[in-house]
């Protein structure tokens, strides 16, 4: 790292075009503002969301994606009092921070949710902490575009978190995990006598998985082709794991095994057939949670009727309805304690093999791969 009186060089992976590919370049990055930190990358998770838009999803390029970072503090603005170089921390969404739903502590519904996290600009005055040459990079992704080895992250994103628990693995806390556990916890609420149906068992899946059984929630189905993971979903404490593909119908399936249907669903696909069987599986007065991304002119595989008639509760969740500042250290806590082995997802690759860890997540290859520096 070399240091100036204004900026310091990294590592970033620059995405200069759609599709990719990721390439490793030296660019500059500036010193915090008074309400940013400065971070020293450790880890970096690889989501779904940085292979989406990678793929086209509409953010500027040349950009720095990433957002499931963690590391080191190394400086802070002079606002920021609630950390200091030397802390270890993981960054999450970004929020406004004083929209209606920021101040009720619930920054995952910002009313500037897609511009504080997609527009890869400073909202305040369009500027961005990344350079290379003298020419703009487009940063600041999720308040933190953490595919480099420093990072500009806002202090209201940054999670310090205890120094026991192992920092290079703690990354997806901040968004893959945090969706799929927050969306159990925070949004559902599922007593120990109900019962969950998740579809889909790649992280965000999983992690629900993990937080219902930390809970002890006991009858908890995953519907899942892949047979690892349908495997590894038994081991992490699923009554039972379906395959979509077997020639059964996954409602009759699931009815069986639940005594007619289960309490809640949560639909971790976007697939518009998938959360009409999560639907129809679920019983009256229950409720199914939408954490999938769908495809932009997706439409939910149901009547407004049929609805009425069921009582079933349709629930869009973003980032598993968390503020990340008490949800974190809670996921923490509950890992140290042995509750929510979330590692058991994570497969780690060097930073430099980024591509091959994008590969990997598509092909399923890998459940959360994460880049360590």
């Amino acid at each position: 790292m070399t240091f100036t009186t204004t900026a310091i060089t990294a590592k970033a992976a620059l995405l200069h075009a759609v599709g990719g590919p990721f390439r490793i370049e030296r660019i500059e990055v500036a010193l915090p503002r008074e309400d940013e930190v400065l971070v020293r990358m450790v880890g970096v998770g690889v989501c779904h969301t940085d292979i989406v838009c990678r793929d086209g999803f509409p953010v500027p390029l040349p950009i720095v994606l990433g957002h499931e970072g963690a590391g080191i503090v190394e400086a802070v603005g002079a606002r920021v009092t609630h950390l200091r170089p030397g802390d270890p921390v993981v960054l999450s969404f970004n929020s406004c921070g004083h929209c209606h739903s920021c101040e009720k502590d619930h920054p995952a519904t910002c009313a500037q949710f897609i511009p504080s996290n997609f527009a890869g600009r400073r909202l305040a005055d369009g500027s961005t902490p990344l350079s290379k040459d003298g020419a703009d990079v487009n940063g600041m992704f999720f308040g933190q575009s953490s595919f480099a080895t420093y990072a500009i992250a806002r202090a209201l994103n940054t999670v310090k978190v205890p120094g026991k628990a192992p920092l290079h693995l703690l990354g997806p806390l901040g968004c893959g995990i945090q969706t799929g556990a927050g969306a159990v916890i925070n949004s559902l609420k599922p007593t120990p006598g109900d019962s969950l149906a998740i579809f889909g068992g790649g992280a965000v899946g999983l992690s629900a998985l993990l937080a219902a059984r930390a809970i002890d929630v006991d009858k908890v189905f995953v519907v899942e082709p892949n047979p690892e993971r349908r495997a590894l979903a038994l081991e992490l404490g699923a009554a039972e794991a379906i395959d979509p593909r077997d020639g059964r119908v996954v409602e009759d399936v699931l009815k069986e095994l639940s005594g007619g249907g289960v309490s809640f669903a949560i639909d971790a696909t976007g697939i518009p057939a998938v959360i009409g069987q999560a639907i129809n599986v679920t019983l009256p007065g229950g409720t199914v949670g939408l954490i999938g991304v769908p495809p932009p002119d997706g439409q939910i595989p149901a009547t407004l009727l049929d609805l009425l008639v069921k009582g079933v509760t349709l629930r869009p969740i973003t980032e598993g309805d968390a503020n990340p500042q008490t949800f974190i250290p809670y996921m923490i806590d509950l890992y140290l304690a042995g509750r929510f082995p979330f590692d058991r997802l994570i497969t780690t690759f060097p930073f430099e093999q980024i591509n091959e860890a994008m590969h990997a997540a598509e092909k399923g290859s890998a459940i959360k791969p994460v880049l360590v520096f």
